[in-house]
């Protein structure tokens, strides 16, 4: 099926699947999981800082923002619940004073009113779920460009049959938006570094894309945002060769533009601006403890009457790729390299200030990475059939594998 500029074939229709798998995955966990104390504090929040005179109403009041995270999360769950409420009290407005439903207007109603808890749910997890689908979709665009539909594929599986990534997907929180803003700002940077070889009119696009990726990042969480920038500089400087004269004003300019953004978020307050320096979000330092937890996670299936680790298939994946890495000399390249240095490098970070979750925005670099590597191991079997029907054989256990523990994980977690 070919459109306008963009052909729907094979690859096309398997990642759409796949992504279709990853929405009913968060759809089950949104259904079945009640609405929890800190759903109510995000969509609160959230709320006010739309609804109120001053975003610090509900940024340092009603959230009890000791963290400091990002504004981007609250925003996006207090969204849905304003616009309903502004529809149903636009259609309030037509009937006799006696007759409506909420008398006291916009801030006389509250978000919590008990008959509505049915949908209320759905409007306030949702727009999280669609962020994990479009970095989804956007992992899967980047991983094929390097690596091609296997490596494509792959990666995008990994990623849909994560249960760390459906929990995250599954409720309000800055982490699953700070892993897409990071994930993109990297690969944008990559993509800026390669435009800057070309002619200057294809610059703007993506200057302005970067400048986007940086903001929403920043407004999503201030560490993966610096971490982000210092990573883009390194690939910027080491990819754009003779243009490396033009890199500090690039950079200069697309903070200034994400300075502007993240000033917006708090609705041109200066005083909640300034908490972005003083409130200790960029904080970190390093443990082991979140790879710990990660490879020991488990469920007990009441069948098997046995605990399996929900994250076993990836963690044999990675295993396999950092092995051929290693002896490997032709999969030792930019595009496997970069993924891998960054994963690493953000798996052991931890937050001293803030609650959140650093290894999380590991996790689509590390899918990159085995992506790649598998795709390597593919192309280089190409020349013995039986060698490459047994590696699809053994890549496609693997994921099978990865699902069938993420299934089972959904239906004991959220069942």
């Amino acid at each position: 099926m070919r459109f306008k500029g963009f052909y729907i074939g094979r690859a096309q229709r398997v990642a759409a699947a796949l992504l279709l798998c990853m929405f009913f995955e968060c759809l089950w966990m949104v259904a079945r999981q009640p609405l929890s104390p800190q759903d109510y504090r995000f969509a609160r929040c959230g709320r006010e800082m739309w609804e109120k005179p001053s975003p610090l109403a509900g940024y340092f009041t009603t959230c009890g923002n000791l963290n400091g995270d990002g504004t981007f999360g609250y925003r996006l769950a207090g969204l849905p619940l304003t616009v309903q409420r502004l529809t149903l009290l636009s259609i309030d407005h037509f009937r006799k004073p006696e007759n409506r439903l909420y008398p006291g207007g916009l801030s006389g109603s509250t978000w919590e009113s008990r008959h509505e808890l049915s949908f209320v749910k759905y409007l306030l997890r949702l727009p999280f779920v669609c962020f994990a689908l479009w970095l989804g979709g956007g992992l899967w665009w980047v991983a094929r460009r390097l690596f091609g539909n296997e490596g494509g594929g792959l990666a995008l599986a990994l990623y849909v049959f994560c249960p760390a990534i459906i929990r995250s997907a599954s409720s309000p929180n800055n982490e699953i938006l700070a892993l897409w803003g990071l994930y993109g700002l990297i690969y944008t940077a990559i993509g800026v570094a390669h435009a800057l070889q070309g002619p200057r009119r294809k610059w703007r696009p993506r200057l302005i894309l970067l400048t986007f990726a940086l903001g929403m990042t920043v407004c999503a969480h201030l560490l993966a945002a610096l971490i982000g920038l210092a990573i883009g500089f390194v690939l910027l400087s080491y990819l754009a060769e003779r243009r490396r004269s033009h890199i500090a004003q690039i950079l200069i300019f697309c903070s200034l533009g994400a300075v502007a953004m993240v000033f917006a978020s708090f609705g041109f307050r200066i005083s909640a601006f300034l908490y972005v320096f003083t409130g200790g979000s960029a904080r970190f330092w390093f443990t082991l403890e979140n790879i710990r937890s990660f490879i020991a996670a488990t469920v007990v299936y009441p069948k098997l009457n046995a605990p399996l680790p929900i994250h076993g298939a990836i963690l044999i994946a990675f295993l396999f790729a950092i092995v051929v890495y290693c002896i490997s000399r032709p999969s030792r390249y930019f595009g496997n390299t970069v993924p891998l240095v960054i994963a690493l490098l953000l798996m052991p970070i931890y937050t001293t200030q803030t609650v959140t979750s650093p290894l999380l925005w590991a996790l689509p670099f590390l899918f990159t990475f085995i992506g790649g590597v598998f795709a390597d191991v593919l192309d280089a079997a190409r020349k013995s059939p039986q060698k490459r029907r047994l590696m699809l054989a053994a890549t496609s256990g693997l994921v099978v594998a990865q699902a069938a523990l993420c299934v089972g994980w959904l239906a004991v977690f959220a069942g």
